[in-house]
């Protein structure tokens, strides 16, 4: 059992400013990159409490706050919303006149009652406003069935009522990776074509990819980029780490193809999409930069003709029972991304369409709806195909099958920023303090959520898009899963991302649905916990059954590289990350040759590849030492490996995660083809082309889905990760 802060109960001190930052979770300290206690100014504290809701401009106000924050728990009757564990005592304060006594009752997920006991006694007492406030912890009974439940209060006049949501002590769908570890290779899907791809991966290549790996080397999974939804039509931005919208899908990945009413197409239709895939087949051989818009364009031409063609009875009503499924979510993303192809960004029109149901926006609604039907249909056509992808997989023997992976946030101006407004925080993005790497920290300008908000909603919007990644997946990766206990707050006002905030939220109720979620879905959780993170967030995750990341250049001790049998068993581990080169590249020490080609480096060149050729040696001279690199190696730096030593040193590396315990093993796809080129250089945007780069082998080629049966380095790796297990 891990200790965790309890934050709730933990003494709030100092002036008055420091007080109210305390009651509402933010943070008025951190530790610096340097070890050091930084002090977080009086301007980002008011600020970022403005921010959450909070007047603070005079010290009238900033008292008047307080004082509210410090009773504002005790003149509502019941929280908003609770979230416990099964199984594990539980309770739920009630907040009445003293001497009052209540009714309770849980109306269960499936329309059951069960009526709780009322206590003989009160806990607390407080004088609120002249009235004196009891405080009554109402015991739950412990085998309450996991799930969704309403609890509902009447005393007197008083009707109250909050979301109850039973979460697992700890999710178990990772339990049988203990016996049996599986591997799997992590793509970047845009940048896996075949020669049917219109120049972008699709989803049917990422089913065809399932089936080689599954069927052929024996992969449990396929961990794949985001497949959030970006703009609605071109251009829409490359990074799948910045989407518009967490909950719904890239229509950019179908395959047009597949859709079965593209055999309908009348002729001239027919002979258009022809033409349109044929002029952009050459793209999928290119070893280019991706061009995105291109495919997107000509894909939305030939979809809006297949959206035309009459649907069978059966067809129209499954489509109506995905829309009803979907519920106002879907019907709210439809009318944005309507009205974003409509007005375009920064229209003066968008001051009126400040939600979905504004009232310029329902003006709109009759001129529009045939244009919201349609991105409705394209919903479930991702829907559709990821379902064919799950079960393409599955039926290749892998046990997990596709593995989602979660970006941290949304796009400012995108469908999340405008349909969740109400439980997103205003004038607030969220980044990183300054790091060595980053002196002047991270801003990834995106909305966070807003804590009170969200729990107000009973964490409705967060719960609908875990739901909706999980429909057909076989796990969830969590980007950034520490942003579930805290995320670091900027000002818009602040001069650099330096200059904000930790805020806090509640780990218990996120993690808690995250995994009920999950274990409905009969998913793993994977959550990317590299980073600047408080000592028992690993060993409460671990504790709640998520698994964490694992990054073999990362994996250090004071001693060293941390040796194989010391890496964690609920993890998923591999050589390197989506933010590094390719295993080929970062051995040739191309990260560094990038970062002082954009400046990015914060001591001279010498010294950096100084100091990265001697970690990469640290690292080789333990594979050296366990026998899985000739010793006669070791007058070789990393940088000076060629040809055929590079691709023994990357099985090597290998090699040496397989003695690892760790129930999950990744392996980029770019190391199984021998790419160099890394996907994503921190800390640019339009410097490099992040997200932008095709799948390619060491001769700078493009590799597509056809060839890697074919593929000596893929056909080698690929069977070693599959013997080793």
């Amino acid at each position: 059992m891990s200790e965790t802060p309890n934050t709730q109960s933990a003494p709030i001190t100092g002036d008055p400013l420091h007080r109210l930052a305390g009651l509402h979770k933010v943070a008025t300290t951190f530790t610096g990159w340097d070890g050091a206690e930084q002090q977080v100014s009086e301007k980002t504290l008011r600020s970022v409490l403005t921010a959450l809701g909070l007047a603070v401009d005079t010290e009238q106000d900033l008292l008047r706050s307080l004082a509210e924050s410090e009773t504002a728990a005790w003149k509502r009757p019941l929280p908003p919303t609770a979230v416990v564990r099964r199984g594990r005592p539980g309770a739920v304060p009630v907040h009445l006149p003293r001497d009052t006594a209540a009714k309770l009752r849980i109306r269960l997920e499936d329309g059951s009652e069960l009526s709780l006991d009322w206590p003989a006694e009160a806990d607390a007492e407080l004088d609120v406003e002249g009235a004196v406030l009891a405080r009554t912890q109402v015991p739950l009974p412990s085998g309450l069935p996991l799930g969704w439940h309403r609890l509902e209060l009447e005393a007197g006049e008083t009707r109250a009522a909050s979301t109850l949501v039973v979460t697992p002590d700890r999710l178990d769908t990772a339990d049988a990776l203990q016996e049996q570890p599986a591997w799997g290779p992590q793509a970047q899907l845009y940048s896996l074509r075949s020669r049917r791809s219109w120049g972008i991966g699709d989803l049917t290549d990422l089913a065809d990819l399932a089936a080689v790996v599954g069927a052929d080397y024996n992969a449990g999974f396929v961990l794949i980029n985001p497949l959030h939804a970006a703009e609605p039509v071109p251009p829409i931005e490359p990074s799948p780490y910045l989407p518009t919208t967490r909950r719904f899908f890239n229509p950019l990945y179908i395959r047009v193809e597949a859709v079965p009413e593209f055999a309908y197409l009348g002729d001239a239709q027919r002979k258009a999409a022809g033409e349109a895939a044929r002029a952009l087949y050459p793209a999928n051989s290119s070893a280019e930069e991706l061009n995105r818009d291109a495919t997107y364009a000509a894909k939305l031409a030939v979809l809006r003709d297949v959206f035309a063609v009459e649907r069978t009875p059966g067809r129209q009503r499954q489509f109506e029972a995905f829309k009803a499924d979907a519920g106002q979510g879907l019907e709210n993303f439809a009318r944005w991304c309507a009205l974003a192809e409509d007005l375009k960004p920064g229209a003066p029109e968008w001051n009126d369409a400040t939600g979905p149901d504004s009232e310029y926006v329902l003006a709109q609604l009759p001129r529009l709806q045939d244009r919201i039907e349609f991105f409705k249909w394209l919903q479930w056509i991702c829907d559709e195909q990821l379902e064919n992808v799950q079960r393409a997989a599955k039926k290749a023997g892998m046990g997990i099958g596709i593995i989602h992976d979660l970006a941290v946030g949304v796009h400012p101006g995108g469908a999340d920023a405008w349909m969740l407004r109400d439980v997103l925080t205003q004038g607030i993005s969220v980044g990183a303090p300054p790091d060595m790497f980053n002196q002047r920290g991270q801003d990834w300008s995106q909305p966070p959520w807003h804590p009170g908000r969200l729990a107000e909603s009973g964490y409705a919007a967060y719960r609908d898009m875990i739901r909706t990644i999980l429909r057909h997946a076989g796990g969830i990766r969590v980007d950034h899963i520490l942003g579930l206990f805290r995320l670091w707050w900027i000002p818009q006002d602040a001069e650099s991302p330096g200059e904000g905030a930790y805020v806090y939220y509640d780990h218990e109720a996120l993690i808690g649905i995250l995994a009920l979620e999950a274990q409905r879905a009969g998913a793993v959780v994977i959550g990317e916990d590299l980073g600047v993170f408080e000592p028992w967030v690993q060993e409460y995750l671990a504790e709640r059954g998520v698994l964490g990341t694992s990054i073999l250049w990362f994996e250090q001790t004071e001693d060293g590289p941390r040796a194989p049998e010391e890496y964690r068993v609920g993890a998923l581990t591999s050589v390197n990350t989506h933010d590094l080169p390719p295993t080929a590249g970062y051995l040739a020490g191309e990260h560094v040759n990038l970062r002082e080609s954009l400046g990015l480096l914060n001591r001279p060149v010498e010294e950096e590849r100084r100091a990265d050729t001697e970690a990469q040696e640290a690292v080789l001279a333990v594979l050296r030492e366990r026998g899985l690199l000739p010793a006669d190696a070791s007058g070789q730096t990393a940088g000076q490996l060629e040809g055929e030593e590079v691709q023994r040193t990357v099985e090597a590396l290998h090699r040496f995660v397989l003695q690892t315990p760790s129930v999950l093993l990744g392996v980029a796809l770019a190391d199984l083809v021998g790419e160099k080129k890394t996907q994503n250089q921190p800390g640019t945007a339009d410097e490099y082309p992040n997200w932008r780069i095709p799948l390619s082998g060491p001769d700078g080629e493009a590799v597509l889905l056809e060839d890697l049966e074919h593929n000596e380095r893929f056909r080698s790796l690929a069977a070693l990760m599959q013997e080793g297990l």
